[in-house]
């Protein structure tokens, strides 16, 4: 205890302590109860470290997609972000529809009535020609 009055803890902070133990001694038996051969971190990020055996792969000449496979996996990955959408009910896309063009209908009248107010304004300072 002197040792952790030393280093300015309090008996809070070996709480705190203790909990994050419990949760990172949580996440370890859920990674054993899956099986997963990743070592647990005691860190603080957020991700995992890598394993030591594992590197990166690196594309060699035999590894080269073809054109078309390229583009059917942009299709497959484009089908997959759409089905991830909210998309909004009918009566919800006919509620925004609405207030959109509301919306521009008011900001179109307020631009239109400006611009002519300022014709008005240029043509009564500088003179009407005709």
């Amino acid at each position: 205890m002197a040792e952790s009055k030393r280093r300015g803890e309090d008996a809070g902070d070996e709480g705190l302590r203790d909990e994050r133990d419990e949760l990172v001694d949580d996440v370890a038996a859920d990674d054993d109860a899956t099986g997963a051969d990743e070592p647990v971190s005691r860190g603080g990020t957020a991700t995992r470290e890598r394993a030591a055996d594992s590197k990166p792969k690196t594309r060699t000449e035999n590894d080269k997609v073809g054109l078309f496979a390229r583009i059917a996996r942009f299709f497959r990955e484009v089908v997959a972000e759409l089905r991830k959408v909210i998309w909004p009910t009918r009566k919800e896309l006919l509620t925004y529809t609405a207030v959109v063009v509301t919306f521009v209908a008011v900001v179109l009248t307020i631009v239109g009535l400006l611009d002519f107010a300022f014709a008005k304004g240029v043509l009564w300072v500088f003179g009407n020609p005709s």
